[in-house]
């Protein structure tokens, strides 16, 4: 069973194709995705990483969290999975308080 990483603190340079090629030294990557803004296109500095085998997954989290990877020291750990509901504070697009 695959399982997924949670990869934050990447370089807003940084690639899928970079992301992937990080992670394959511990095993085969089945998807690497880095998480861009809808409106601009630019990184947000985090990204997923699907690994086809949960041995190879534990082992790159040991071995690339806190590491250096583009300058920046990467966070990697397990991906959680998303909460449902409703988006706490901010504004919408018509600059309304989304809290009121």
């Amino acid at each position: 069973m695959a399982k997924k990483l949670y990869v934050g603190n990447l370089p807003f340079s940084c690639t899928d194709a970079d992301l992937s090629q990080a992670f394959t030294q511990f095993g085969n990557v089945a998807s690497a995705r880095v998480v861009t803004d809808r409106e601009t296109g630019r990184s947000k500095g985090f990204g997923f990483v699907e690994m086809d085998l949960d041995g190879d997954a534990l082992n790159a989290v040991q071995s690339l969290n806190g590491k250096p990877f583009m300058g920046r020291p990467l966070t990697v750990n397990e991906a959680r999975p998303r909460e449902e509901g409703k988006r706490e504070g901010g504004y919408n697009r018509r600059g309304y308080d989304a809290r009121t």
